[in-house]
């Protein structure tokens, strides 16, 4: 047995407990390290791929909730990580299992601890998801110190500033620009990703359509993206609140109209800021691998990988700037958007998957095309 998932002495040596905003102590074991950690409590309902979940810098600042109750089954391996440390504030889950796969290099508790992550087992994870969904996304104290008493853990929650008006792309951005390694040659096109948290198979899957690929830090202006002679530039996904990225919307605006664009997640909200709409929050966001999206202009609908908590507002939008190509069959938000007028278009769902279902590849190919066609 795993020493977080073996006898009851041992869980309750490693008691801890996750303290909302609103007053709910929630007890659990440690399954990570040994630190208290703020932040926003969501929940992602994928059956897999909690590696790639815990690795995709858009989790910065966020605690996250599995809804499948058995985690760690598959260990933690390189490979399989979208960025280069685990990002996300936290971690819960129902329960903790030793790896049993044979590409496992460590243990996901292993992982946890080394990149100074906590976690927690133990907890009814329906209950708290029903808690989310009912009542919204909450911020939270993770604590599995044993220093903090739940009265204070909650004073702390409600104290904390939250992901509302935060900037928090900055602190996942590359700080340097570089070029992502691939078999293309020096003649093929170049793309030029501004970097909000970009995830590696969005990059590994620019590289496999035939491009070029070079990275660039958040904060990279309009004027430098331009001087690359780019045939493409892509705006990643990312975390927290896209109205905190001024920077970023003067940016994109100095773009449109001079270079084809493609937006995904917060790439595809600070698109929509661009062209003159608003964001606003989602009640519990939308976080795992089975997300309906429909495609208004064929009627297609494609399952799809998300996580995000803002959407760009379709009533700020106008229509003879922009038109919205995508719609979730969830709840309406706005999933998709293409400028009348200028290449531009993006899409709030993540077509890169990893994990999730690879219905939406095929955007890449359309990013492609729209090079093709001179802007």
């Amino acid at each position: 047995m795993s020493p977080t998932a073996g006898n009851w002495a041992a869980r309750r040596a490693k008691a801890a407990f996750l303290a909302l905003a609103d007053g709910t102590v929630m007890r659990g074991w440690s399954c990570g390290a040994a630190v208290d950690r703020l932040g926003e409590v969501v929940f992602n309902t994928s059956m897999t791929g909690y590696e790639e979940i815990v690795t995709d810098p858009s989790y910065a600042g966020q605690i996250v909730t599995m809804t499948m109750p058995e985690i760690g089954n598959t260990g933690f391996n390189r490979e399989d990580c979208e960025s280069g440390r685990i990002q996300a504030a936290g971690l819960l889950m129902r329960e903790m299992n030793p790896p049993s796969n044979w590409r496992a290099e460590e243990t996901l508790e292993a992982a946890l601890v080394r990149w100074g992550v906590p976690a927690l087992a133990g907890l009814d994870t329906r209950a708290l998801t029903l808690k989310l969904r009912e009542g919204g996304t909450q911020k939270a104290l993770l604590c599995t110190t044993g220093s903090v008493s739940p009265a204070d853990a909650i004073a702390q929650a409600r104290a904390w500033e939250g992901l509302d008006g935060q900037d928090y792309a900055v602190r996942v951005s590359t700080p340097a620009a570089y070029d992502w390694a691939s078999e293309s040659d020096s003649g093929a096109p170049l793309v030029a990703v501004l970097d909000y948290g970009v995830k590696r198979n969005t990059l590994r899957l620019l590289a496999g359509a035939g491009f070029r690929v070079r990275v660039l830090p958040a904060r990279t202006t309009a004027r430098d993206v331009l001087a690359l002679n780019p045939a493409g530039v892509l705006l990643s996904n990312g975390p927290a609140d896209p109205a905190a990225l001024p920077y970023a919307i003067d940016t994109i605006r100095g773009l449109l109209g001079k270079v084809p664009l493609m937006g995904i997640c917060l790439g595809h909200q600070l698109l929509g800021l661009a062209l003159g709409g608003t964001t606003r929050r989602l009640k519990f966001g939308h976080h795992g691998g089975n997300h309906p999206v429909k495609d208004l202009r064929t009627g297609t609908v494609e399952i799809t990988s998300q996580n995000h908590n803002y959407v760009v507002d379709p009533a700020s939008l106008d229509p003879a700037a922009a038109e919205i190509t995508h719609v979730s069959l969830n709840d309406g938000t706005v999933e998709g958007l293409e400028a009348r007028h200028v290449p531009a278009f993006a899409l709030q769902y993540h077509p890169e998957a990893a994990p999730g279902p690879r219905e939406a590849v095929s955007v890449f190919a359309h990013f492609r095309a729209l090079m093709g066609r001179g802007g």
